[in-house]
C-alpha cells in the first residue's frame, strides 16, 4: 500500500510544481529603470477616481447631490408612515411565523426580507408602537432616511430607503432600543 501511495504523492506534487510555474509571470529581459536620487514624491499609477459631479470621493469630499429628490413633506409624511406601518407589523411576538414575516416583508427592501427571514417573532421583546416615528432628515439624501419609532420595549431606530423620488419607501433595517 505505501507504494502507490508514494507514486500518489509524486505525481501531485510534480502537478502541482508545473501548475505553479505556468502560472508564475514571465521574467522581463529589460532592466527596472533606476530611480532617481532627487525625486521623493510618489507619482499616481492612475487618475484619481471622482464622485458625481466631479467631486472627490472621500474623505473630504461632500456628499453627492440628490439627483433632483428634494425633500418635501409629502415625502416625510410617507416615511413616517412606513416606519410607523413597519414597526407595528415587526411588534407582534405573538403572531405565527409565517404570518409575521409575510406581513412584514411588503415594508421591507429585498436585503431586508433576507436578513429577517430566520427572525423568530417571539424574541421580539416589543408588543406595541408607542408613539408616532419621527424622522432625522439628511436634506443632503433623498434617497434614505433613518426613523426612530417608540415601542413598549423602548425606541427602535428604522432605516429607510427608496430608488427614487416617486419609488415607495421601504425599511432596510430595524434596530432595537440600545441595552
Amino acid at each position: 500500500m505505501k507504494k502507490p501511495l508514494t507514486l500518489l504523492a509524486a505525481a501531485v506534487a510534480s502537478t502541482v510544481a508545473v501548475f505553479c510555474v505556468s502560472c508564475a509571470p514571465a521574467a522581463t529581459t529589460t532592466p527596472a529603470p533606476a530611480e532617481s536620487a532627487t525625486s521623493t514624491a510618489p507619482t499616481a499609477s492612475a487618475p484619481v477616481s471622482l464622485s458625481a459631479n466631479s467631486g472627490p470621493q472621500a474623505p473630504g469630499g461632500t456628499a453627492p447631490a440628490t439627483l433632483g429628490i428634494r425633500w418635501d413633506q409629502a415625502s416625510k409624511d410617507r416615511a413616517v408612515d412606513v416606519a410607523g406601518k413597519a414597526m407595528a407589523d415587526f411588534a407582534r411576538p405573538a403572531v405565527e411565523e409565517r404570518q409575521w414575516a409575510n406581513d412584514l416583508a411588503r415594508w421591507l427592501t429585498p436585503q431586508a426580507i433576507a436578513d429577517y427571514s430566520a427572525v423568530d417573532p417571539a424574541n421580539i421583546p416589543a408588543h406595541r408602537v408607542t408613539g408616532p416615528a419621527t424622522l432625522s432628515v439628511d436634506e443632503a439624501n433623498g434617497f434614505g432616511v433613518t426613523a426612530a419609532v417608540p415601542t413598549n420595549a423602548g425606541t427602535y431606530t428604522l432605516q429607510l430607503l427608496r430608488r427614487g423620488k416617486d419609488a415607495g419607501w421601504k425599511v432596510n433595517r430595524l434596530t432595537p432600543p440600545a441595552a
